[in-house]
């Protein structure tokens, strides 16, 4: 069986070395055997785990979570693969979709067809993947949730589309400026985001066309702890998540 040194691999899956070091050192990805010259060495085997894990990765799991999928008792590479080649399919057709839809807009607004309001939003939203994180919402906050789960869609439905693109570039300005605090250090409790805050509370009571009570916005904090809001808190900058999470807890505690 053929081994492969460590920038073979880097190069055969795209990723740096330095990336296959750190999953060496967090355990996530350890090389067949470490020769005499104390390079690393991949086999096939390592070769598939990190198959998975790129994969896990692209889909939005967090590291965490994808060492605790692939180190379970009871994981099958290959049911995980059907189910993830399942998923992918899914989704390629919803892109499928979205692609369609943003080209009738564009020929829309061009002036070359007309289209249906409700046609809008054909192949955007991933009902099954909502579903799943409405069930993880309610699970962690409690039933009462439901409610402003219905009323952020009721609201998010009956806005034009400038408005909810005005509102995502409110979100992303917010974003912004409080990943450019984390980077300089600026710890969450520190006065100095508390209109930052402030502006982020007035976005969710935004969405949901009601006021966001300081308690519930606490509870909120919770659900950036779904794999999915930590992958794409992540790509903002690195611990992001956590980050928004205690100064969210510490404002809405000194609105009580």
């Amino acid at each position: 069986m053929r081994r492969y040194q460590v920038s073979e691999v880097a190069g055969m899956a795209g990723v740096s070395v330095r990336t296959l070091h750190h999953y060496h050192q967090i355990g996530l990805l350890s090389p067949a055997y470490i020769g005499a010259n104390g390079y690393r060495y991949y086999g096939r085997d390592e070769l598939l785990r990190l198959q998975q894990i790129l994969i896990h990765r692209e889909l939005g799991i967090t590291l965490s979570e994808i060492a605790r999928i692939l180190d379970a008792p009871d994981f099958d590479r290959l049911e995980a693969l059907k189910r993830q080649r399942d998923r992918i399919a899914r989704q390629a057709s919803r892109f499928a979709k979205m692609l369609t839809t943003i080209d009738q807009t564009i020929a829309e607004l061009e002036g070359d067809v007309t289209m249906d309001d409700r046609e809008l939003y054909t192949g955007i939203v991933d009902p099954e993947k909502q579903a799943e994180y409405e069930r993880w919402l309610e699970k962690r906050l409690g039933p009462e949730i439901r409610s402003h789960i219905e009323d952020s869609r009721t609201n998010m439905e009956r806005l034009r589309p400038s408005e909810r693109e005005a509102l995502m570039a409110e979100l992303q300005d917010i974003e912004q400026e409080l990943a450019s605090a984390l980077r300089n250090g600026i710890p969450p409790e520190s006065e100095s985001l508390a209109s930052l805050i402030a502006r982020h509370r007035d976005w969710v009571a935004a969405t949901w066309g009601r006021d966001c009570p300081a308690e519930v916005y606490a509870s909120l904090a919770d659900h950036y702890e779904h794999p999915e809001f930590q992958a794409r808190y992540e790509r903002i900058q690195a611990g992001f998540a956590g980050f928004l999470g205690s100064a969210m807890r510490h404002w809405a505690r000194q609105l009580k």
